[in-house]
């Protein structure tokens, strides 16, 4: 590797790119950064030139073309809509990727530094953390968990056979920040949440789910870890989240509300229905998911690649409320803080039929 680093990065204008980019940014030893990203966006920072390109259409030589000369690749391209079309985000997320790791070893990038999830963990305990030897098998209900579970296979390979490439998997937990708000609303709430509502005193109870208990990190500390990871010579998998887990609790402090218990086959239901109804985009298997995925052990991304959190896991999820009231976005094609049409728009997408 040299003293001054070519990095190019997928998926650099979405809610983990964009702290991914700002993060390589401020680093000395990164000369330049090429975003990529399935539309150009008119924003922009030190060091990066952004192109447009499709992973999964694109030849094999324009990819080739892309990633020759770097140092490193990062890997974050993701679709996570259409959730009713579950072939679609395979081939985009799954077959994609496979075709950037290809061309990353017909190239010979000397590292690859992947967005795995928590989501590609087995269910797991929610009652103590998990370190990154625990299975990937994933949840097999949802698309997600089993795309995020099949690429940790695939890259299980790629480390076998090349042990030449230097392969990182970064797993977070749920990233949030201020300018990721309306996308993860379009993504996962849809088009009728009051949003006027997701203030302090607006919600007089959060339902107090059974198994409801995961992690976050805000964006500006995930694109950090990133950061480290391409620049510091560590391989294999990384836990990444924010101390403090994040559940009812923790919403109904942030909300000003009080808790009341609900079965989690209830709540499934009323998940269920709104997306039978098309009033949500988020699928119910992806809720079934988020009740098994386990609490994550931190301890080896403080201690090899020197990470810690600056924000709190409820200064991260705070700051995702605020931008959700005040329709908060970023000037790229992802985070833009509303599409075309307004919320009637979005409705009329399908609500999850199309990404």
């Amino acid at each position: 590797m040299t003293d001054t680093l070519r990095v190019v990065v997928t998926g650099a204008t979405g809610n983990i790119g964009t702290g991914v980019v700002a993060a390589l940014a401020d680093d000395p030893t990164v000369e330049s950064i090429v975003g990529v990203a399935r539309r150009t966006p008119r924003w922009s920072r030190p060091k990066l030139w952004t192109t447009g390109m499709n992973l999964v259409t694109a030849t094999d030589a324009q990819l080739d073309a892309l990633f020759d000369g770097a140092d490193v690749v990062i890997h974050l391209a993701w679709l996570f809509q259409p959730t009713r079309d579950p072939a679609t985000t395979w081939r985009t997320n799954v077959l994609g990727t496979i075709r950037v790791v290809e061309s990353v070893l017909r190239r010979g990038v000397p590292a690859l530094v992947y967005s795995s999830s928590v989501g590609a963990y087995s269910p797991g305990p929610k009652d103590h953390a998990v370190a990154e030897d625990w299975p990937t098998h994933g949840w097999p209900g949802a698309a997600y968990t089993r795309e995020k579970s099949y690429l940790e296979r695939v890259l299980d390979v790629v480390e076998r056979d090349h042990p030449e490439t230097r392969i990182v998997r970064i797993r977070p937990g749920f990233v949030f920040q201020r300018g990721s708000a309306q996308q993860q609303r379009r993504l996962f709430a849809g088009p009728f949440l009051p949003v006027s509502l997701v203030r302090p005193g607006a919600v007089p109870v959060v339902p107090d789910i059974p198994g409801l208990r995961t992690q976050a990190v805000h964006s500006t500390d995930l694109g950090e870890a990133f950061r480290r990871a391409a620049v510091t010579p560590v391989r294999g998998a990384f836990n990444v989240a924010a101390d403090r887990v994040v559940d009812p609790g923790l919403l109904a402090e942030l909300l000003g509300a009080r808790l009341v218990p609900v079965p989690a086959r209830l709540a499934r239901n009323a998940v269920s229905t709104a997306y039978r109804l098309r009033l949500v985009p988020a699928s119910p298997q992806l809720f079934d998911a988020v009740l098994r995925i386990p609490i994550m052990d931190t301890t080896r991304a403080r201690t090899e690649l020197g990470w810690s959190a600056r924000y709190s896991a409820g200064e991260a999820l705070g700051e995702f409320l605020t931008g959700l009231r005040q329709g908060a976005g970023l000037p790229t094609p992802p985070l833009r803080p509303s599409m075309p049409g307004g919320r009637l728009g979005e409705a009329a997408t399908g609500v999850g039929a199309r990404p």
